[in-house]
């Protein structure tokens, strides 16, 4: 006597339905989550613009502690990486420096610094690189923060 064996299917693949809930799944998920990323890009130069301003204005503040003053405006933020010269010399500019590198913004371009006395401001122009604008073009400025 032969005894056949049942056939038995396997699925090797999915099913119609199965497939069109993960893509709707998908598509729910696109919904929500695309639109809270959609224009961040620029609220994200600015936090990384605003750390970068924090950063540099401690590295003033110790400037400031280990010589009694701050660069001038002629010295600049090398003054930071580098000894400066001119007036008014540094009286114990620290040899390791005060940062590593000047970072520049987050658009491309270098950080602004003017120094009037014992009044200083560091700042960035912003994504539209002029004085000025309002929202993700505003300035951003050190005495701000």
């Amino acid at each position: 006597m032969i005894y056949k064996q049942p056939v038995r299917r396997r699925n090797h693949g999915f099913t119609l339905i199965e497939i069109m809930v993960v893509v709707v799944i998908l598509g729910i998920l696109g919904a929500l989550i695309v639109p809270n990323i959609v224009g961040r890009p620029d609220e994200a130069r600015a936090t990384a613009a605003k750390s970068d301003l924090q950063q540099i204005g401690n590295a003033l503040e110790l400037y400031r502690m280990d010589n009694g003053h701050y660069p001038s405006t002629d010295q600049g933020l090398e003054a930071l990486i580098e000894k400066p010269s001119g007036y008014p010399e540094p009286r114990r500019w620290n040899v390791d420096g005060y940062l590593k590198k000047l970072p520049i913004d987050p658009w491309g371009e270098p950080y602004l610094y003017f120094s009037e006395g014992r009044q200083i401001e560091v700042y960035s122009l912003g994504s539209d690189r002029r004085e000025g604008g309002e929202g993700v073009d505003a300035d951003l400025n050190l005495s701000d923060l």
